[in-house]
């Protein structure tokens, strides 16, 4: 029998703000987060500017012993599970904690890692690699140290679909709690990749935006989009059985209602031409939650600012909700705080329970002009109204189509 599912508590570490209030406010503000990259020197790089975590201090989040084993991206992620974990105000103590469960997914783990060792390696040779090498590479660390951090002992996963693990971590933790394999999970995305090498290869791919502007650099459904803006931060929430979240007084956000995946089974980068991947994850996740295509009246969307995910994203809107498309209002988060990667899909997904809870809708910041086939209602300004249900779309390099429905409770 499916359970219900709901979301008790949030935490966000990102390039507008860290935490939920100064993030939230940031959103509503219409706030980017976008500036030169301060983290190395950029003159040989196409790229200039990245959406880089601020004020950021690791010790206020742990103590410094354990900050000094862990990169950024789990830095990031202790954090924000902390935060989510208060804001829930679950006591691990009360709780068997192999019923609490830790699905915290990084897309690339830490690059600062492997730049850092491989230089050691190189210049003074392999006896001088860090024993802390491996651990503090790897990706799974980030749902690691988060466990180890608040003593949760039930299931724990490293989802990786790119920049679709965010969104995957937070939809198989609904699924295991919905089916009883746990009473609550921490779940979300980290990550950290504004390094040399992760700006490089990204620029290699002709991905990212080579615009000097803040203002003109993530613009996803504009016409003159050139490429997404690397940003970096976590997103983590706390799911919870509905029984069990009323039973000890839970303050409830919101419901998750439906979750949805597909493969386009087509490109290594590319999303497929016809949006038909993404759009059955769409409708996986609309089927999934007992909700009719015309019910729905906001998606926010993967939006990444590229030319093809733009485009073929569109697509994929119209031929899941055919004439309906028109009515929906679709806007991308990643204008204010750029691509996240593997943390993306966790701080949209938060973003879309705080539209459902407060009935705003943000404004695609940037977008001035959209150009052909991108037709469609992309909130060129913000919308105070009610939002019932909210749809989360991420799109993965590999052809991974991921897409999560909340509504209000």
């Amino acid at each position: 029998m499916k359970r219900r599912v709901v979301v008790t508590g949030m935490g966000a570490v990102t390039p507008i703000g860290v935490g939920m209030e100064a993030f939230w406010d940031s959103i509503r503000a219409g706030r980017i987060g976008f500036a030169p990259i301060t983290r190395f020197d950029t003159a040989d790089y196409k790229c200039k500017l990245a959406a880089e975590v601020k004020n950021f201090r690791p010790e206020e989040y742990m103590d410094k012993k354990a900050a000094r084993r862990m990169d950024p991206f789990c830095q990031y992620a202790v954090a924000a599970a902390g935060e989510a974990l208060r804001d829930a105000e679950l006591d691990l103590e009360k709780e068997d904690a192999y019923r609490i469960g830790c699905f915290v997914g990084s897309g690339v783990g830490s690059l600062q890692a492997v730049e850092r060792e491989y230089g050691k390696l190189l210049e003074k040779g392999p006896s001088r690699v860090s024993p802390l090498f491996v651990p503090m590479m790897i990706s799974n660390m980030a749902a690691g140290n988060v466990s180890i951090a608040y003593g949760l002992k039930g299931k724990s996963l490293n989802v990786v679909t790119a920049c679709a693990t965010g969104t995957n971590s937070i939809g198989e933790a609904f699924r295991s709690v919905q089916y009883g394999e746990l009473d609550a999970c921490v779940a979300g995305g980290a990550e950290s990749t504004v390094t040399p090498m992760g700006i490089a290869g990204f620029s290699a791919l002709t991905a990212l935006s080579e615009s000097t502007d803040p203002e003109r650099c993530s613009i996803p459904f504009d016409k003159e989009r050139d490429g997404f803006v690397m940003g970096e931060g976590a997103g983590i929430v706390v799911l919870e059985e509905l029984e069990h979240a009323r039973k000890r007084g839970a303050h409830i956000y919101a419901e998750v209602l439906g979750y949805g995946c597909s493969s386009d089974a087509y490109h290594i980068t590319s999303p497929a031409e016809d949006g038909a991947g993404a759009a059955r994850a769409m409708l996986n996740a609309l089927e999934d939650g007992g909700r009719k295509p015309e019910e729905l009246t906001y998606i926010n969307a993967h939006g990444t600012g590229t030319h093809h995910n733009d485009l073929f994203e569109t697509r994929a809107v119209k031929l899941a909700f055919g004439a309906h498309a028109e009515k929906l209002r679709i806007n991308s988060t990643k204008s204010m705080i750029g691509h996240l990667l593997g943390a993306a899909g966790a701080v949209e997904f938060i973003t879309c329970v705080k539209t459902v809870q407060e009935g705003f809708i943000h404004a695609t910041v940037g977008l001035r002009e959209t150009e052909g086939e991108m037709d469609l209602n992309y909130c060129r300004k913000s919308y105070e109204e009610e939002v019932p249900f909210a749809l989360s779309n991420s799109l993965g390099f590999g052809g991974h189509n991921t897409s999560i429905l909340v509504g209000r409770i």
